[in-house]
């Protein structure tokens, strides 16, 4: 019998320590299919991919690539067999040319004529509806720009069988279409592609066939054209989930926070934010929409008072924040909370314990030098009953922890400060549909109670329905600010590339 298959991943299992990451999976990809992989975080994906892209080995089980068995002892060994993977956060050197990244690390790579190179180039492109300007510095790409570069760069080496990892993340509906046109293009000359995203509308619209995994295990492989969402979900989940976001019908209250022309210079010399002015009021949830790097992180770190900028006024209760720092904004008595985009970065102390890291949110109010752990502990155990927080016990480093209890610490030690404006950068980024909800939830919980929330995200659908406004950024300045209820997609990503409504 011939084997037709591109992958084929037979009973394959790969623990860490007393951990089993996949027990037992099995998993088939046809030439000329795109397969999505869907599960919660923790199901196994990345880890069942990373054995196929080279990076682990597993402990037993077989792959097979066209019918061949194969051992991969590195990912230079995956490439060779034409396996490429595009990981979410691209690998390309900023300051060097399309070209140059294209060749970076091959045998010979920069000795290889540029005319030679560009006509390589012309001809991948040519082949899979691909649009690239070889010498064109990364630099001065945008993001939908960077994955095509990315995707030509694995294609330029041999592959045919993708692997990609999370490929709309930070796309605008505009640069998601073109995507899979591309992704249907490598199909029909007979590609395999893997897709893993947590979008499960995207999935309905773009794969052939999807495998499920739960715990570790996979649960079943499906047609797409026979799915539904629901059962796609119960069967990740291993139960059924409520799948409506619900805009809560609030009424807007008193102006909480209004900006007023804010300028912010970065590093380069250029404006991160530029004469950028908005308000925000009580029972409100006001959403950012842009492209990566529009100014959403300074945007939020100048609010919190963690970045300085060049001029304007930030009022919040008619005091001017601006300039102030996080510790002078809490001795006015102004009640805010902040999700940074790096949990464990900024937000969090990977090291530490749930405690401890709630202490850090009042420390400074804690009287004499002993630092009082009672207190803390109390309002950590409340925390955890509260936001059901999944973990062994309180003396656990959150770093052990799973990304969606990662961030229900994070919310709860904020939202348990009783604020008055909470702003939320990607605060699902990277969480499964579960824990997402579960986020949502409590979100529409504080605009109930009051509270003024800006809601940084990158799933327009989740804005559009969550959202009483959305904001649109681009490249620091404000394109529009439309009603949520109103909005389309389209509409949005045609700000979000700095068109005007």
């Amino acid at each position: 019998m011939i084997d037709t298959a591109a992958i084929r991943m037979e009973n394959i299992t790969k623990s860490f320590g007393s951990v089993i990451a996949n027990d037992r999976i099995n998993l088939t990809v046809n030439n000329g299919e795109i397969h999505a992989l869907l599960g919660e975080n923790g199901a196994g994906k990345s880890t069942l991919m990373n054995m196929l892209s080279g990076i682990y080995r597993p402990d037993s089980g077989s792959v097979f690539v066209n019918g061949e068995a194969v051992e991969f002892s590195s990912p230079r060994d995956s490439i060779k067999k034409g396996i490429g993977m595009i990981h979410q956060h691209f690998k390309l050197t900023e300051v060097m040319t399309a070209a140059d990244n294209i060749v970076l690390g091959q045998r010979g790579g920069f000795f290889t004529k540029e005319a030679n190179l560009v006509k390589q180039i012309a001809e991948i492109s040519d082949r899979y509806g691909l649009d690239i300007n070889p010498r064109k510095k990364v630099y001065e790409m945008s993001v939908g720009e960077k994955q095509t570069l990315e995707i030509i760069k694995v294609l330029y080496r041999g592959a045919r069988i993708l692997i990609m990892d999370e490929p709309t993340a930070v796309l605008t509906p505009q640069e998601i279409d073109k995507l899979f046109r591309i992704m249907r293009n490598m199909k029909e000359q007979g590609c395999a592609v893997v897709i893993i995203t947590h979008k499960l509308n995207e999935v309905m619209e773009i794969s052939d066939r999807i495998t499920i995994l739960r715990k570790g295990r996979s649960v079943d492989t499906v047609l797409t054209e026979d799915a539904e969402i629901p059962t796609l979900i119960e069967m990740m989940v291993g139960r059924k989930v409520d799948l409506k976001l619900r805009r809560e019908p609030t009424e807007r209250g008193e102006e909480l926070l209004r900006l007023d022309g804010v300028t912010v210079i970065d590093s380069d010399k250029k404006a991160a934010l530029d004469d950028v002015g908005f308000s925000l009021h009580a029972s409100e949830i006001l959403g950012v929409a842009g492209v990566a790097g529009s100014g959403q992180k300074e945007l939020c770190e100048t609010i919190a008072g963690l970045q300085a900028a060049e001029k304007g006024r930030i009022f919040f209760g008619g005091a001017n924040i601006l300039g102030k720092s996080p510790r002078e904004i809490i001795k006015l008595g102004i009640r805010m909370g902040f999700i940074p985009e790096d949990r464990l970065g900024m937000g969090l102390v990977a090291s530490m314990d749930i405690v401890h890291n709630i202490i850090l949110k009042e420390y400074q109010n804690q009287k004499g030098i002993v630092l009082r752990r009672r207190p803390g502990a109390e309002k950590a155990r409340r925390i955890v009953e509260r936001f059901d927080i999944q973990t062994p016990n309180l003396s656990t480093p959150v770093s052990k922890l799973s990304g969606g209890n990662i961030q229900k610490v994070l919310l709860g030690r904020e939202i348990d400060s009783d604020p008055k404006v909470l702003i939320t950068a990607y605060p699902v980024r990277g969480l499964d549909i579960g824990a997402s909800y579960r986020i949502y939830d409590l979100l529409n919980e504080q605009k109930r109670r009051g509270v003024g929330i800006i809601f940084i995200g990158e799933d327009l659908d989740v804005l559009l329905e969550l959202c009483d406004r959305i904001l649109v950024l681009t490249d620091g300045k404000i394109s529009g600010i439309v009603d949520a209820a109103r909005a389309t997609k389209e509409e949005i990503g045609f700000l979000m590339t700095g068109g005007r409504i």
